[in-house]
């Protein structure tokens, strides 16, 4: 049987942490910075985890399970 391959959308957007977590960046820090206050353009920055109903998903895109 071939190699799994992974999907390139979600290699560029997702990456995994040592003990198992998905990560990805946040949403609405791109364009239309004038109306957010400067702590939520920060708060931007950090990665989060991904949502608990789409990390069967992301891990398929990974190669993971």
């Amino acid at each position: 049987m071939p190699k799994m391959k992974t999907h390139s959308g979600s290699k560029k957007r997702f990456r995994v942490t040592g003990s198992g977590k998905i990560m990805r960046a946040k949403a609405f820090k791109s364009h239309i910075k004038t109306k957010k206050s400067p702590k939520r353009i920060r708060n931007f920055r950090q990665e989060t985890t991904i949502s608990s109903a789409d990390r069967k998903v992301a891990a398929r895109g990974l190669g993971l399970r």
